[in-house]
């Protein structure tokens, strides 16, 4: 936001002129450092999956924003949600989630109402939106916030058959966000425990739940399924009645009779089983005569202790002769390894690059030091020649120079709150209007959204980091067309690009700077 500011020297003959002179000068001066302010809901706007919302937004005071740019992110400034600019819609870089789906009101836009209508809400549109109004030098923006929620299908009870002396009811519906409340009720009203409950993700990224309850004769027959959105305080119910018939009846007789049966079965077979076990003994007794027996036995005997000699013989052999073995595989794969280590060393060293930036290439809003060793988000947008090098819509900056081959490291200081992004980019990477931040579109970097930290895939990869790094190690392989990046505190990998060469292309040090952020290139 531009602040001007003046200095009034003059001298009054008396003390009243001088104090009026003081009021205007502070009255202008106050004028001038606030054009306006951008205004949103102060609590959170509750949207239904599905339906379409309207998300408010408005200048203070009132004032035409016709001619004005407005911005529509969600969560962070690399996610454009709809873009105004120059008296109308501009769609180049609007990410795909949003495509067909957003509309700028423009009725009131002489008044200073800037909302944004959302069309068939989705689970992944939840979080936070900024609304960001800029005329000329001086901006403001607005923060609020979307909460999504899905109100489900009604309740579906089915009775699935006896268990542990009862019957087994199950509930289900599908379609809830967030996670639902999903009680049993009796006649009365009061809740019921119940025997399992399990909830899941469909593909539509909404919650299915099931529940499981036993309804026991004479007890709770008349219940409820009540399942509860905790978000829009509403509910659907369904109910049930399980009649007495239904229950299982327990004959004393038929239970006597079936252990009965149980046990003369069992007899029989254990008499049957003995009788054979007889009849197999003295066939082996009779078969052969009494000498012949005997001398079979004694052979089999003897071919056992044989085969048991040529295999312990063989284990004390394999024992003599496995440590040689071992130390000289050991030996040669150690050779080897270390072998390949020097080559690679000698044959492709990895370079310590020394980066500075290309103010030839950096957009009007960064701001970069004397030395071309620090980049910053700048309060105004300076006033330079749009040159073809020139970014004039992502906050971006390109390394002088570049690489074509060899291996290459340098590191990034990451400093401030808010946005940034790290890595890469190709010679021939768009510089005007909106481009695709992904390796398609000719970079390959890692950004850090707010207190997420993500990798510039298509789509992006979530990175599990515990905490911010503060300095970012990047590696460029030319001749693999690899990018890795790591974290120089503790050298822990962060992400790493597969390899894809881009032959005959020069690749150069890409930056992107969101407000409040600056990055430094360690010398």
């Amino acid at each position: 936001m531009k602040v001007l500011s003046f200095c009034h020297s003059s001298r009054a003959s008396s003390p009243l002129p001088g104090f009026i002179v003081f009021l205007l000068t502070s009255y202008v001066h106050k004028m001038e450092s606030a054009k306006f302010t951008v205004i949103g809901p102060d609590h959170p706007v509750t949207a239904i999956v599905g339906k379409d919302i309207v998300l408010p937004c408005h200048l203070s005071p009132r004032m035409s924003a016709a001619n004005m740019e407005v911005r529509w992110f969600h969560s962070e400034f690399l996610t454009v949600v709809h873009l105004y600019r120059d008296g109308k819609d501009q769609y180049e870089g609007q990410v795909p989630e949003y495509r067909g789906r957003t509309e700028l009101l423009k009725a009131g836009l002489t008044d200073g109402n800037v909302p944004l209508r959302l069309l068939n809400i989705r689970h992944s549109d939840e979080g936070q939106y900024i609304c960001f109004v800029q005329d000329d030098t001086f901006y403001e923006e607005a923060v609020l916030e979307l909460r999504i929620a899905g109100l489900g299908s009604a309740p579906l009870i089915s009775v699935e058959g006896h268990q542990d002396g009862g019957i087994r009811v199950v509930c289900r519906s599908a379609g809830w966000y967030p996670e639902p409340e999903v009680l049993w009720k009796d006649f009365n009203g009061r809740r019921l425990p119940s025997l399992s409950e399990k909830t899941s993700t469909g593909d539509n990224n909404l919650f299915e739940t099931e529940t499981a309850l036993i309804v026991t004769e004479h007890s709770n027959q008349n219940l409820s399924c009540c399942i509860r959105n905790t978000v829009l305080n509403q509910e659907k119910e369904s109910a049930v009645y399980i009649a007495d018939p239904f229950f299982p009846r327990v004959n004393p007789w038929m239970v006597a009779l079936s252990v009965t049966l149980v046990v003369l079965f069992g007899f029989i077979g254990l008499t049957v089983s003995l009788f054979k076990m007889k009849g197999k003994y003295q066939r082996e007794k009779y078969t052969l005569p009494l000498g012949k027996r005997e001398r079979e036995i004694d052979k089999r005997d003897k071919e056992i202790s044989k085969r048991d000699r040529e295999i312990g013989k063989q284990i004390k052999r394999k024992k003599r002769e496995m440590p040689k073995k071992i130390r000289f595989i050991s030996l040669s794969f150690s050779e080897k390894r270390d072998n390949e280590i020097r080559w690679r060393r000698s044959v492709a060293p990895i370079e310590e690059a020394n980066v500075t930036l290309d103010p030839d290439t950096a957009h009007p809003q960064l701001v970069l030091s004397e030395g071309g060793k620090s980049v910053s988000w700048g309060d105004t947008r300076q006033d330079l020649p749009d040159n073809p090098e020139r970014f004039d819509y992502w906050e971006c900056v390109l390394g002088c120079g570049g690489f074509t081959a060899g291996r290459h490291c340098w590191e990034v200081e990451v400093g401030g709150g808010g946005y940034w992004a790290v890595g890469v980019a190709r010679e021939s990477v768009g510089r005007k209007g909106g481009i695709s931040l992904s390796p398609e579109g000719g970079i390959w970097a890692v950004e850090r959204c707010g207190d997420q930290f993500r990798a510039l895939t298509s789509p992006v990869t979530p990175l599990p980091l515990s905490r911010a790094p503060s300095r970012i190690r990047v590696c460029l392989d030319c001749d693999r067309g690899q990018v890795t990046f790591i974290d120089a505190g503790d050298e822990a990998p962060i992400f790493t690009f597969p390899p894809g060469p881009v032959p005959g292309e020069r690749i150069r040090p890409w930056l992107w700077v969101g407000p409040g952020s600056r990055l430094r290139l360690r010398p």
